[in-house]
């Protein structure tokens, strides 16, 4: 019984606490120096193998993967197979009354995170297991990957057998890419001297955007619009328009790293009418009460400036601080993009197949950086790609 495998991994875990949220989905609690871990556990004991899913940054299991307009990509994933064993990052647990200590958490404390859980699992399981990770999480699983080389590597099991990997971005190609190159050593550098200022956090103002837009959705954002301002008219965005634009062109706010993306997080359009009323918008795959969930889910929806620092640097190709051995990756990849999300830079998945490992690339058009986990059609543009013998 599924239940047997939760008591077992919890007390591998040395668990404070478990919650049942459904007749096969567990939450656990699970104590980390400064912090704590969730880890949901959804599946039955028919399970033929594991996947640990790995969310994006600022995001936790709940929001990444268990939501969704029909049937989630956990769910998906445990119909098809898979006991799933999400890690929810200890930031996710951070309150304004906690301690903001949070200057370590980068790639290595996660990673060390995520190591405890797959030692527990495959010491509890037997099973074989891959990684999904999804940005953030989705550069965490292949530097998980790049070190489990060898027989037991740095988990004591023998690695993944797959690593799946949705929308993330590897290093930039330094002859091809420069410009994008050098935007991601300067935004290093600068993610380190808040780091030396004692920034922990960043907040990426997705929770604050969605509250003002369910509250007050007409009322002015004091964002001006990139538009000429109409006589008599303030010119700002209204919440919700904001919201919307924030969602479908992210790489137009101000943001250090909103650049990283094509477009935006969301497929989607937004036209400018004569005045912020008249503003038409709309998303193309991922309908917004969708995106409202996710959020809704969020616990401090922060992200650790060192995590951010990490990943800038894994762009910039700055292995002084911090490396992943591209080569050393052993497991299959599969490496999904969107289009107007993190887009078409394979220099990373090149990285790997000339190391010798089997790599499937791929970039989903129209889709945005949320919509290959939230999109009301992502099982068959998307989900169906990830199974073993696609």
């Amino acid at each position: 019984m599924v239940g047997d495998i939760v008591k077992e991994l919890g007390a591998a875990l040395g668990r404070t606490g478990t919650v049942r949220l459904g007749a096969d989905h567990h939450r656990l609690t699970v104590p980390v120096a400064g912090g704590e871990l969730a880890v949901d556990v959804i599946g039955d004991a028919t399970a033929r193998r594991v996947v640990h899913l790995l969310p994006g940054g600022g995001l936790n299991v709940a929001a990444n993967y268990c939501t969704a307009q029909g049937r989630s990509l956990a769910r998906f994933l445990a119909d098809h197979g898979y006991l799933v064993i999400g890690t929810t990052p200890r930031e996710d647990a951070l309150t304004p009354e906690a301690p903001d200590d949070c200057t370590a958490w980068g790639l290595d404390s996660h990673r060390a995170d995520l190591e405890r859980v797959i030692t527990a699992a495959d010491a509890v399981t037997a099973l074989p297991y891959e990684l999904l990770g999804h940005s953030a999480g989705a550069a965490l699983a292949l530097d998980t990957a790049a070190r489990t080389t060898g027989t037991t590597g740095t988990t004591g099991s023998a690695g993944p057998r797959r690593v799946l990997v949705l929308d993330t971005t590897g290093p930039y190609d330094p002859a091809t890419e420069p410009e994008l190159v050098a935007k991601a050593e300067a935004l290093t550098d600068l993610l380190q001297q808040q780091l030396d200022s004692g920034a922990g956090t960043l907040d990426p103002g997705l929770k604050g955007l969605f509250a003002r837009a369910a509250t007050a959705p007409d009322a002015p954002s004091g964002m001006p619009r990139p538009v000429p301002q109409q006589a008599g008219e303030p010119g700002r965005f209204s919440n919700l328009g904001l919201l919307h634009y924030a969602l479908t062109h992210t790489r137009d706010l101000p943001g250090p790293a909103n650049w990283i993306y094509h477009r935006g997080h969301s497929g989607g359009t937004h036209a400018f009418g004569p005045t912020p009323a008249e503003d038409r918008f709309t998303l193309t795959h991922t309908p917004l009460a969708v995106w409202a969930e996710a959020i809704e889910r969020l616990g401090s929806g922060l992200q650790p400036t060192a995590l951010l620092r990490d990943l800038a640097a894994v762009w910039a190709g700055r292995t002084d601080v911090h490396r992943i051995d591209w080569a050393a990756i052993r497991a299959d990849v599969v490496w999904i993009n969107a289009e107007l999300g993190r887009g078409d830079h394979d220099s990373g998945a090149r990285l790997i197949r000339a190391g010798g490992a089997r790599v499937d690339y791929r970039v989903v058009p129209g889709y945005g950086h949320g919509d290959v986990v939230w999109s009301a059609t992502a099982e068959q543009d998307v989900w169906t790609s990830l199974l073993p013998g696609r």
